[in-house]
């Protein structure tokens, strides 16, 4: 289609039998004579033929969301759509995949038996915390455990100076998994610490992400294995062939999971990478990390044996085995599980549990992400909390790395100020943490972002922490937040230019993609 044509005017010269002589003009002669023969029919009726076939299959198990965001791009450019359809609308997950996921489900549960005694000793409240315990158990095998003790830190050079620490302090063994693992001197600084515990040695095996990692991947890879160092990439890149063969997962599913263990007894599980604070010029990182002791600390263990299971089907030395999983000891008094969630649950585990919590909420939530594109059960579970009364806190970053993605995000502030969602804007940094509080009974902290992409797509991890105390400390750093945020007023919001809320709402129609 000529760009100075629109898909409405165009649509005569599609349907006519012969092609335009402007069109003609730029084409071989052979090619030009064929088009003006017949060829045009066919390829109008290929094209509709696509149009229709797709209007009925892309519907199927599907959230109209996505299927209206499919059956648009497929609309308006059905070539296109098709090709990019058959990479990226569907998760498909590997049979291979599939079966050794169904493999670790059942190392879990050999590792549950002497971890029984750590079963909380009192019910857990009712109502949020009892649903949601019971809810993430069934949907990700991980059961709430007692005797945890659960450090927040909201320092960007703190965490790192005690991550690397603890790796210093390492006597047997050191487990790393992250989405980015950059070429700077953060990454730098971590490669140092994992060939100084591997000359001591300690195992120590690294698990990144094949597309966030990258960078440090040619970097330091090499390295660190001639250092003893193992290094695995997550869901490796693949040729298209192998994505439409059904051989390899899509492209566009990652792992992005941030979890450190150290000896199987200390543990960290957030939001922040292997990169530098000042990654981005002018628009620093400011995260939120969870340090953990106590038996809670296996099921992180858990989570990074059974992502290096997947990507390397070896489980001698490094499955679920005694020598992986050391006798647990009681630190504190929090009690705390893990939430992982990811296409290979079937399931979209993070987005279920938080929607029921929502729900069951009685008096306060707050959402801290720093990106939000909700699906529709999402967007619903906050505005009902509102009419319920439940006062909903959601904090964004005012300046994000994604400008497309912030565009698509602001076009859900109208309905969310018109149910009384209080939206504050972080000015400081970027706010890369990813954490929720429900009333005083749950705090919430991982990699998960709020938006359709983590909740379906990407392979996540969260710590659920049912503690009071630990909500309290959550709450002070939710407050600072708001001390350093501007508040979206729904009268100014509404006043907004029309050009603004115009791109808002394109770019939201593609909330299935982003």
């Amino acid at each position: 289609m000529p760009p100075s044509l629109s898909p409405l005017s165009s649509l005569p010269a599609l349907l006519s039998p012969t092609v335009p002589a402007v069109w003609l003009a730029a084409l071989p002669d052979a090619v030009a004579a064929g088009l003006s023969s017949g060829w045009p029919w066919l390829f109008t009726l290929a094209e509709w033929l696509i149009r229709l076939a797709m209007l009925v299959y892309v519907p199927q198990r599907r959230a109209p969301a996505a299927a209206r965001t499919w059956l648009l791009l497929i609309f308006f450019l059905p070539w296109l759509g098709l090709l990019l359809y058959a990479l990226f609308g569907r998760i498909y997950y590997p049979k291979s995949r599939r079966l050794k996921l169904a493999r670790i489900n059942q190392g879990i549960e050999r590792v549950r038996g002497p971890l029984e005694r750590f079963a909380p000793a009192q019910p857990l409240p009712a109502g949020v915390s009892a649903d949601a315990a019971g809810l993430i158990e069934r949907l990700g095998s991980y059961w709430p455990m007692r005797g945890n003790a659960v450090e927040l830190m909201d320092s960007y050079g703190t965490v790192v100076a005690r991550m690397i620490a603890d790796i210093d302090g390492a006597a047997r063994q050191v487990h790393l998994l992250v989405y980015i693992y950059a070429a700077d001197a953060t990454a730098r600084a971590f490669t140092d610490a994992l060939l100084r515990a591997a000359a001591r040695g300690v195992q120590c095996r690294l698990l990144v992400d094949a597309l966030g990692a990258r960078a440090g991947w040619r970097a330091y890879a090499d390295e660190l294995r001639r250092g003893g160092v193992e290094v695995v990439q997550a869901l490796p890149m693949r040729s298209l062939s192998a994505v439409l063969k059904g051989k390899s997962a899509r492209f566009d599913l990652r792992n992005h999971r941030k979890i450190l263990v150290v000896d199987g007894r200390i543990g960290y599980i957030g939001s922040q990478n292997v990169i530098d604070a000042e990654s981005m010029p002018g628009l620093p990182n400011e995260e939120l990390v969870a340090r953990v002791t106590g038996p809670v600390v296996t099921q992180l263990q858990a989570v990074f044996l059974a992502d290096r299971y997947l990507e390397t089907g070896e489980t001698a030395n490094g499955g679920f085995i005694a020598e992986n999983f050391p006798p647990p000891q009681a630190t504190g008094a929090h009690t705390a599980q893990m939430l992982p969630s990811g296409p290979g649950y079937g399931t979209q585990n993070a987005q279920m549990a938080l929607v029921s919590m929502i729900h069951r909420a009685r008096e306060r939530v707050v959402i801290t992400t720093p990106y939000f594109v909700p699906d529709e059960a999402f967007l619903q579970a906050l505005q009902l909390a509102c009419y319920r009364g439940v006062a909903v806190h959601l904090v964004l970053s005012q300046r994000i790395d994604q400008r497309f993605t912030q565009a698509a995000q602001e076009a859900y502030f109208g309905a969310l100020l018109d149910a009384g969602v209080q939206i504050h804007l972080y000015q400081p940094a970027f706010l890369h943490a990813k954490h929720v509080t429900i009333d005083d009974e749950v705090a919430m902290v991982g990699s998960t972002n709020m938006d359709i992409r983590s909740f379906a797509l990407n392979a996540e991890a969260a710590l659920v922490i049912y503690d009071r105390a630990v909500v309290a400390r959550m709450r002070e750093i939710q407050e600072r937040y708001f001390c350093h945020s501007v508040q979206v007023e729904r009268a100014a919001w509404q006043r907004r230019p029309l050009r603004r809320r115009t791109w808002q709402n394109l770019c939201r129609l593609a909330d299935s993609l982003l």
